[in-house]
């Protein structure tokens, strides 16, 4: 098994540019980046505290805001070596999966999106090179 960290907690809001601003002024995060969903309509911004980049919160604007508030956050991401093997692995476990390809990002990003027994989504995130 490859996993080795949280990657990053995904949390889906309305305005990403007023919730930038939120998690910087109020909670007192780091705003690391910004990009464009290989969809082109969804938009992820990633924060981390200063000295802390391992433990990451995502922002992701587009998706549906429209949950309850004890619905926004989408989903807990792990860090793995190689997404591939571990698919492989979660198939031989019969652990349902919510998507049936791994998507790549426009920074090289990987990811797998899985359904844990109470129908939490967990991600595995495969990252890029920068």
């Amino acid at each position: 098994m490859t996993i080795k960290k949280i990657e990053h907690i995904g949390i889906m809001v309305k305005d990403i540019e007023a919730s930038i601003k939120f998690y910087n002024e109020v909670i007192g995060m780091e705003h690391l980046n910004t990009i464009l969903h290989a969809n082109g309509v969804i938009k992820l911004a990633f924060l981390a505290f200063s000295g802390s980049p391992d433990a990451q919160i995502e922002l992701i604007e587009g998706y549906n805001a429209e949950l309850p508030a004890e619905g926004k956050t989408h989903h807990i991401a792990f860090t793995v070596e190689d997404l591939d093997a571990e698919v492989e692995r979660l198939k031989s476990l019969n652990v349902k999966a919510r998507d049936a390809q791994i998507t790549t990002l426009p920074n090289g990003s990987r990811y797998f999106f899985f359904y844990g027994p109470d129908g939490e989504l967990f991600e595995l995130f495969e990252p890029g090179q920068a």
